[in-house]
C-alpha cells in the first residue's frame, strides 16, 4: 500500500464516470458552521401499529399486509410509474408520454427497527437474491427497458419511513446515469481500447489506500474521485451488466463487502448511517452492454457527525461538486475500523 501525505487543500480530480471536475478543500472542514441544526436519529420500535409496512398492518390501498417472516415485496401503492398510465398528447417542442413502468416496494425484515447493517449476512443475502429474481422477471417484461433498485436510509435523506425497505423503478425509458456511464464507457474505449471501469477498479486496487473491504470476488472503496465524503462504490470483480449474471457465489461476495461497509459506516459515527444507495445496472432491453459493470453506489450525505454535506452554488448553479474532505482520509477512518467490534446485530 502507497504512503500519501492527506492534504486536500485545493484539489481538483476529474471524474471519469461524469466527465466533470471535483474540488477538493479538505482544510474547510473545520470551518465554523452556522445556519442549519445537526441531524439527529429519532429511535424507533421494532413494530409501529401505524407503519405500513408492519406485519398484519392496513396500508393505504386498504390491502393487509401478510405475517412475514423475512422479505416482502409488493407493489407500491402510490406508484411514480404504471403499465395503465393513460395515453397522452404531445404536440411542437415540448414532448410528453405516459409513463410507463413498475414501482415495487421491498421489506427487507418484519422487524421496523432494524437496518441491513443490523440483520445478520445470510438474510441480507436473502434480500438480494430477491433483487435478482426481480431483475430476472424484468428482463422479461418488453415493456421495460431499465430497472433502478435504491434505498433512502435514514432521517438525512428524507425517507418517509424508516421500516427497513428499497424501492424498485422498472421503466420504459433509459436511466440518465446508467446511460451516461454507458456513453462514457464506449467513447473512452474508442480512445484508448480500454474498459473505463476496468482501470477504475485496477487503479483502486494499486493504490490500495481507498479500499474498504475486499475478498475473492467483490471490493469495496471510496473512489479517487468521490464527491460526498463517505461515497462508496461495490464491485464484483467479475464482469456483469446486471445482478441477473452473478452466480450464488459471487452474490454471497458481494453482499458480504456491503455488509461489511455499512457496519463500518455504522461504527465510525455509532449511529444508523444513512444514505442513498442506488444498484446501477444495464439496461435491459436486449441488447448488449458487455463492456457495462453493474456497481452498488452508496452516497451518504453526512460528512461529520449529525452533519450533512448540503449542495448549494457551485454544485447546483454550476454542476460542479465542492468537497470538505479528501477520500484517503475518509477511507483510512474506515479501514481502521474492527468490525470484531460490532455488537449491535439483530
Amino acid at each position: 500500500m502507497k504512503k500519501q501525505a492527506f492534504t486536500g487543500k485545493w484539489e481538483k480530480r476529474w471524474h471519469p464516470l461524469r466527465s466533470e471536475w471535483i474540488v477538493y478543500s479538505a482544510h474547510r472542514n473545520s470551518r465554523p458552521w452556522q445556519g442549519a441544526e445537526f441531524i439527529k436519529v429519532t429511535p424507533v420500535e421494532s413494530y409501529d401499529p401505524t407503519c405500513y409496512l408492519c406485519p398484519g398492518n392496513k396500508r393505504i390501498s386498504g390491502h393487509v399486509n401478510p405475517s412475514y417472516r423475512d422479505v416482502f415485496t409488493f407493489e407500491n401503492d402510490h406508484p411514480v410509474v404504471g403499465m395503465e398510465a393513460p395515453e397522452v398528447t404531445s404536440d411542437g417542442f415540448y414532448k410528453k408520454e405516459k409513463a410507463t413502468g413498475i414501482a415495487k416496494v421491498v421489506c427487507y425484515d418484519p422487524r421496523h427497527h432494524v437496518t441491513l447493517s443490523q440483520m445478520k449476512l445470510e438474510a441480507v443475502v436473502q434480500v438480494f437474491a430477491t433483487f435478482q429474481k426481480e431483475m430476472i422477471a424484468f428482463e422479461k417484461d418488453p415493456a421495460i427497458k431499465s430497472v433502478l433498485i435504491f434505498e433512502n436510509k435514514g432521517e438525512a435523506v428524507g425517507v418517509s419511513n424508516p421500516h427497513p425497505h428499497c424501492q424498485i423503478y422498472a421503466v420504459d425509458f433509459f436511466l440518465k446515469f446508467v446511460e451516461q456511464q454507458i456513453d462514457i464507457t464506449k467513447h473512452h474505449y474508442d480512445n484508448t481500447g480500454k474498459n473505463i471501469f476496468d482501470e477504475i477498479i485496477s487503479n483502486e486496487i494499486d493504490d490500495g489506500v481507498r479500499v474498504i473491504a475486499e475478498n475473492k470476488s467483490a471490493i469495496a472503496f471510496i473512489p479517487f474521485f468521490a464527491r460526498y465524503a463517505y461515497e462508496v462504490m461495490i464491485f464484483p470483480k467479475k464482469r456483469h451488466a446486471t445482478l441477473i449474471s452473478l452466480n450464488h457465489e459471487e452474490l454471497e461476495d458481494l453482499v458480504s463487502v456491503f455488509h461489511q461497509v455499512v457496519r463500518k459506516l455504522d461504527m465510525n459515527f455509532n449511529n444508523n448511517f444513512p444514505y442513498v444507495m442506488s444498484i446501477m445496472q444495464a439496461p435491459v432491453d436486449g441488447n448488449n452492454y458487455e463492456d457495462f459493470r453493474m456497481h452498488l453506489w452508496l452516497q451518504p450525505p453526512f460528512r461529520q457527525p449529525g452533519l450533512i454535506k448540503y449542495l448549494a452554488g457551485p454544485e447546483i448553479g454550476a454542476g460542479n461538486f465542492m468537497a470538505d474532505t479528501i477520500p484517503e482520509e475518509k477511507a483510512a477512518e474506515l479501514q481502521a475500523i474492527n468490525l470484531t467490534d460490532y455488537n449491535h446485530e439483530q
